[in-house]
This record gives C-alpha cells, sequence and structure tokens, in this order.
C-alpha cells in the first residue's frame, strides 16, 4: 500500500503531515535548505548537460533538498551565456536530469523546487524581456502588466521552474537607492495595483513577492541599510502592497535584507509572524534573501544562532545561508525546539504539494511565442517638457541621435536581464524610418570623451532635428566584479553601470558631463528633444532643449517605441510614477510625505522638480468642477473633461485626498484611485474616480475618530489645485 503523502485523493495537510512524521532532523534541516546556486549544479556536455559533483555533495549531506535557485539563470554573475547557458530548448532536459538526481537522493522521492528570478521577464536565455517595474508603473495600465506576468508564468512552466522570484513591495522613498527600478514607484496603491496584477498574471506558478518590508526606505539610500521607519509609516506607506499581493494568491514572500528600527527582518517575529500570519493569514512561504540569515551574525553570536534566530521569526526557507544548515546543532544545543523546524518544513511540503511535486507529473506546456508587449512598452515613456516642437510638423530630412544612450542596446534594459539576441536601440529606430540619421556618443555616462562635445555639436548644428538620449545604465558585463549575491563589488574593477542592486548614488542629478553636452546641444539652435533612459528618479530640470521625455527602461523593442513617439505615430501617455527631485540635497520629495512648517532651503525649494503623476500627451485638457458622492468608503469624484486640441488624447485623470485627524499630521497628499480616458477633438465626457479599497490604508484614518477629508482631481499630478471637496468622516 503507498504511503498517504503520495495520495492525491488525501487533503494536502494531512499528506504533509504524514511526510513530515516520517523525516529525520537532517531530512527537515534539508528542506529548509536552498543553499546550492543552480548554475554551480551542472556544466555544459558534448551530449547536452552533465550534473556536478557539488549538487551530489549537497543531496548526500541533507539526503534531498528543499530549493534549488537559478538553476537556468544567464548573466554576467552567473557566467551563463549563449555558449554555456540552456535555452528553452534544453530546459526540460536539464531539469529531469536534476530532478533525477534529487528524488533518488531523497528517501521519500522529494522532487527540489526550482527558483527562477523573474522581476520583469524570466532571467534566462531566449526569454522575452519587458520594462522594469519603474516604468511600468507609469503606464498606470496594471492590466498590462498582468498580461505581461501570465506570459512570463507560461515560459516558466514550460522550462520546469516551479517558483517565481518577483520584485514588487519596495516602495520608493530615496531614488538614491540603486534598486529603484524594481519598484513601483513612491506610491503604496499603484504598487498594491501592480502587485495584485503580478500575482494574478503568474498563474500556474508559485510566486514569492519580494522584499518584505520597507527596503525603499533605507538610510541614504544605501541598499539594505536600515529603515528608519516607525509603525504607522510602515503600516501605511510599506505594507500594503504585500497585503493586496496575498490577498491576490501569493503563495512567498521574501524577506528584506534591511531592518526596521535596528531589528533585521530576517529576525522579526512580529513582521514575519504576527503580521503576516496572525493578522493576515498568510499560508504560504517566507524566503530569506540571499545570505541575509548569514548577515545577523552581525547580531549572533553563532551560525546556529544566526539560524535560530530566524527560525523563531518565521522564516522557512533560506537562500545560500551557511546559517540555515547550522539548524540541526540549533536543535541539538537547545537554541530552538525541533517544532519550529517542524513548522518551517510543513510550510516547504505543503507548497511542493499544491505544486503537485509529489504527484505524478503533468506535460510540460509548449514555450509560447512572444507576447505582443508593444502597448505595456509605448505607455511607459513620460513626456514632461513641450514647446511644441512635437509632435513634429514634418518628417525631419537630417537626425543626429547624441548621447551615451543613444546606440547602446544594454542600456534600455535594466538589472536581471539575460544575453539578448535581438532589440533595437534608439539610433536604429530613427535611422531605419530616416537614412540620413548619424550618431555620436558626446560623453560617456559619468565622464566627458575627448572631443565628444565638439562632434555632437558639429553634427547637431548639420541637422534638423538632434536627439539626445541621456541617463543611465544597469549594464553588467562579464569582467565586472561581483558581491557573494550578485550585486555589484564596488572597490574592484569599477563597473560601468550608475544604477541596479549594488549601484547606490550620492547624487540623483545627471552627471555633470551630460548635462554640458545637452546645453551644448540645445545651444546651437537645432529643435532638441532629450530621452532619459534611467533606472531611478534624475534631477533632469536643467537639462536644455525644446522637449523632454522619461523613458525609464522600456526593454529591447524600447528603442523603437521611442521613435514612433518622436516622429508622432503615437502620443505619450505614461505618467510619473514618483517625484522627481532638482538633485539629492532636497530629498524627500515624494507626494506622499507628511506636511511640513518649513518648504524650502535658503538656497534651494524642497519639492519636487516634477510631480507625481505628471505627463504631457499631444493635445490640450480641460477638467471641469467636479463633484462628490457616495460615503468615504464608497465616494467618488466625477467631473466633465474636454479634448480642447486638434488631436484624438488619452489622459489620466488622479483622485488624491487628505485626511485631517485631530493631533496627527496630514500627508500633503495621497493618491487615491485613477482613470484613463481617450477622446477625440471636442469631446467631452463625464470622468468618474472611485476611492480604491487599496488606498485607504494611506490615509491613515484611526477607527472611531471624527475627521475630515479633502479630495481633488487632477490631471497635472499630485498638486492640490483650487476647488477641494471637503466633508466629515467618522471611520
Amino acid at each position: 500500500m503507498a504511503e498517504p503523502f503520495r495520495d492525491p485523493a488525501l487533503p494536502l495537510a494531512v499528506r504533509a503531515d504524514d511526510l513530515l512524521g516520517r523525516m529525520t532532523l537532517p531530512e527537515k534541516v534539508g528542506q529548509l535548505n536552498q543553499r546550492l546556486l543552480g548554475w554551480q549544479a551542472w556544466e555544459p556536455a558534448p551530449d547536452g548537460y552533465r550534473l556536478t559533483p557539488a549538487l551530489d555533495e549537497e543531496l548526500s549531506r541533507w539526503g534531498g533538498i528543499g530549493a534549488i535557485y537559478g538553476l537556468q539563470r544567464a548573466d554576467a554573475w552567473s557566467g551563463r551565456s549563449w555558449d554555456t547557458g540552456v535555452d528553452p530548448l534544453g530546459s526540460l532536459d536539464l531539469v529531469a536530469q536534476v530532478q533525477s538526481r534529487c528524488v533518488a537522493a531523497s528517501r521519500f522521492g522529494i522532487p527540489a523546487l526550482l527558483v527562477e528570478e523573474a522581476p520583469h521577464g524570466h532571467q534566462a536565455l531566449g526569454s522575452q524581456l519587458f520594462p522594469t517595474n519603474l516604468g511600468a508603473a507609469a503606464s498606470f495600465r496594471p492590466d498590462l502588466v498582468e498580461e505581461a506576468a501570465a506570459h512570463t508564468a507560461m515560459e516558466l512552466r514550460a522550462r520546469g521552474a516551479h517558483v517565481a522570484l518577483v520584485s514588487g513591495l519596495d516602495v520608493l522613498r530615496d531614488p538614491r537607492w540603486g534598486r529603484s527600478e524594481e519598484c513601483f514607484g513612491e506610491d503604496p496603491l499603484l504598487a498594491s495595483l501592480y502587485t495584485r496584477a503580478l500575482v494574478r498574471g503568474m498563474r500556474g506558478v508559485a510566486v514569492v513577492l519580494k522584499h518584505f518590508a520597507g527596503q525603499g526606505a533605507g538610510i541614504g539610500g544605501r541598499n539594505s541599510s536600515g529603515g528608519p521607519i516607525g509603525p504607522r509609516e510602515l503600516a501605511e506607506i510599506h505594507l500594503p502592497a504585500a497585503r493586496a499581493g496575498i490577498q491576490a494568491g501569493a503563495l512567498g514572500v521574501m524577506a528584506a535584507y534591511n531592518d526596521v528600527d535596528g531589528v533585521p527582518c530576517v529576525a522579526n517575529p512580529w513582521l514575519l509572524t504576527d503580521v503576516l500570519r496572525g493578522q493576515w493569514g498568510f499560508e504560504g512561504i517566507v524566503m530569506a534573501d540571499m545570505f541575509a540569515v548569514d548577515r545577523l551574525l552581525r547580531a549572533a553570536p553563532s551560525p546556529a544562532a544566526a539560524g535560530a534566530l530566524a527560525l523563531r521569526a518565521g522564516v522557512d526557507l533560506s537562500m545560500c545561508d551557511v546559517s540555515y544548515a547550522a539548524l540541526v546543532e540549533a536543535v541539538e544545543t537547545g537554541l530552538v525546539p525541533e517544532s519550529l523546524v517542524d513548522r518551517a518544513c510543513r510550510r516547504v511540503l505543503m507548497l511542493k504539494l499544491r505544486l503537485g511535486l509529489l504527484d505524478p507529473p503533468e506535460p510540460a506546456p509548449e514555450f509560447p511565442e512572444p507576447w505582443p508587449a508593444r502597448p505595456l512598452v509605448e505607455a511607459t515613456t513620460v513626456l514632461l517638457r513641450n514647446d511644441g516642437v512635437l509632435p513634429l510638423a514634418a518628417q525631419p530630412r537630417r537626425v543626429a541621435v547624441i548621447g551615451p544612450n543613444a546606440d547602446d542596446l544594454p542600456s534600455l534594459l535594466g538589472d536581471y536581464v539575460p544575453p539578448l539576441r535581438g532589440g533595437t536601440t534608439v539610433f536604429g529606430a530613427i535611422r531605419a524610418r530616416i537614412l540620413d540619421t548619424e550618431h555620436e556618443p558626446g560623453c560617456g555616462l559619468t565622464g566627458s570623451l575627448e572631443g565628444g562635445v565638439a562632434r555632437a555639436v558639429a553634427l547637431a548644428a548639420s541637422a534638423d532635428l538632434a536627439v539626445l538620449v541621456l541617463g543611465g545604465s544597469s549594464v553588467r558585463h562579464y569582467d565586472d566584479d561581483f558581491a557573494d549575491n550578485g550585486a555589484a563589488a564596488l572597490g574592484g574593477s569599477r563597473p560601468t553601470a550608475t544604477t541596479g542592486e549594488g549601484f547606490d548614488a550620492a547624487e540623483v542629478e545627471l552627471p555633470a558631463a551630460q548635462r554640458e553636452l545637452a546645453a551644448a546641444v540645445a545651444a546651437t539652435g537645432t529643435p532638441t528633444v532629450a530621452v532619459i533612459v534611467s533606472g531611478r528618479p534624475q534631477g533632469i530640470g536643467s537639462i536644455a532643449g525644446n522637449a523632454l521625455l522619461y523613458a525609464w527602461y522600456p526593454g529591447p523593442t524600447g528603442g523603437k517605441a521611442i521613435a514612433d513617439l518622436l516622429l508622432g505615430d503615437r502620443e505619450p501617455t505614461g505618467r510619473l510614477p514618483v517625484s522627481l527631485p532638482s538633485f539629492s540635497g532636497v530629498l524627500p520629495v515624494a507626494h506622499n510625505e507628511r506636511m511640513e512648517t518649513t518648504t524650502r532651503y535658503v538656497d534651494a525649494d524642497a519639492a519636487a522638480e516634477f510631480p507625481f503623476g505628471a505627463g504631457l500627451g499631444y493635445t490640450t485638457w480641460d477638467l471641469g468642477e467636479a463633484v462628490v458622492s457616495g460615503d468615504w468608503l464608497t465616494c467618488s469624484l466625477a467631473a466633465p473633461l474636454t479634448n480642447t486640441g486638434s488631436r484624438r488624447g488619452t489622459q489620466v485623470v488622479q483622485l488624491f485626498g487628505r485626511a485631517l485627524v485631530p493631533g496627527l499630521l496630514p500627508r500633503k497628499a495621497v493618491h487615491l484611485g485613477f482613470t484613463l480616458l481617450t477622446l477625440d477633438p471636442a469631446e467631452t465626457r463625464e470622468v468618474r474616480v472611485a476611492v480604491h479599497p487599496d488606498a485607504l490604508p494611506v490615509l491613515g484614518l484611526p477607527n472611531g475618530v471624527p475627521a475630515q477629508l479633502d479630495l481633488w482631481l487632477s490631471t497635472t499630478g499630485a498638486t492640490e489645485p483650487g476647488g477641494v471637496q471637503r466633508f466629515a468622516v467618522t471611520t
């Protein structure tokens, strides 16, 4: 008779308990283990793939393994390329070999969870890449992100992967942080809506949401630094997206590197157990970020003690840590009871059962054809300034495409990307449309090029249109130095990237070399459009020119999307998902900071140069007087919206509010909802925007306390107009 844990007719909990009761302590600890970097488990062979002794050593030590990270990862850190990696056609063969070895090593035939990075597409050869989160958020189209996530999930299932690591919980409070591109901006509502969309889209794979919690508010914008966050700020700004993702069905969260008020997230039982499980009812797994448990050795006397701290707090699955491998010692020396090992192991087993890993396997789906990503890519670009040069009245005969990002495809992609085949730069896309197009870098990302400005000026002076492509880059090269977790290792050979994990910046203003180049080109008198390609909010107000666009990291087809916009084939519809500061000295500038008494320095205004929600199109608009209806939980504002221009256009109408609670400083503005309308010239339509439930926590209304709620509609971002609707509320 088969063991009960193999009977698919039994409830999952019964099966998990039966299996758990048969396991030894080392076997249970082995199920909490994710130490092996997946690309170290195999190597290319003449007839396909050869498994390495590293895999056998890890399996034999524990009699199995919980999870393997990055089996198919390809990038500069892993060293896997098109010559040494695994493509979609070879993935299932590799997976079959690895799982066969894992099953054989386990007394109970337990396969490994195969965990892959998928922040904006699967980080593997042949996978489709999408705009990074910060750019995708500028679309104000969570539905498109859901469709992209569904495609990524299909790719993962076709390649035999089970778990997708997906960014979404970090709310960007300091743009000096190198990982800004992984955030959905500074707004909890956008973060919640996009996180829900990601989870809904990732059908058939387990989503682990990262990072939990508060990592976007690290001191000084330094990666994994502590978060100076009070309980209200944590609850109102940093936790809503996590709760939204769990409500949508996420099966995992990743405990972050940072601490909150001195308590590391991986050792915080209030966060990982009281809130996550007690208040929210979460039943999935908590995975530690890579080496995060080992970092507890700053606050623990031994690896066993560090592992015990994380286990008590609620971490279930480690990633690469030595300390979780010391949990057998922690139990045997009385640092932690075996019941807590059982608790974590049961959660890992439940996930494997939910995903069908202990049932007869179903055939993998075929690898999908590329998803038509054009609507998402096109919706990310934000037009911030335009003196009328766009849309172009006529196609220029000669175009000068200038700047360090003008003809550099990797600069369009962002961090966590595999080597690509195919894609178009801005220069390449314009040249495909206008033959007489030439390119000159003019400068590097951070420094000058000998004679570069002079060459750029000469080229611009002879052109009908100059397109400046400036900003930053998260490109990683195969000869770069890396930290043990794959982040940039500064101090060795300096990488060329300026953003991404490990690339925190003291100054967010564009480097002087780029500002000098832009000023010189604009001074030629040639109509000039500046395009910013970057993974963080940058200070760009001083960039001269007739028009200014922010393109974020749009992905491999972004060059064509930018060219089509410049040449008038489509309208820019993106809006800023984050406030843009003029320079680092005025931070913070988020629209939902608390109201202050002092709003300026002696030498600068303490305000955003371009506010959250800002963005222009190619037509003009009039938003009439708003009328409020409903109670505070269901209220909405309605107003007539008219396209007053001569061109069909799309407008994003945003609802903002502010709660006036006695004894509590209000936020400057809280983003409460939005809607998109497309109107023909001279067309008028009523627009109605309701308060979205995901925005309510940000208002910070305490129960039973009478308050006032101010509401207003805006088409120009988080700026308070003259007409504010006010009414009383009692929660």
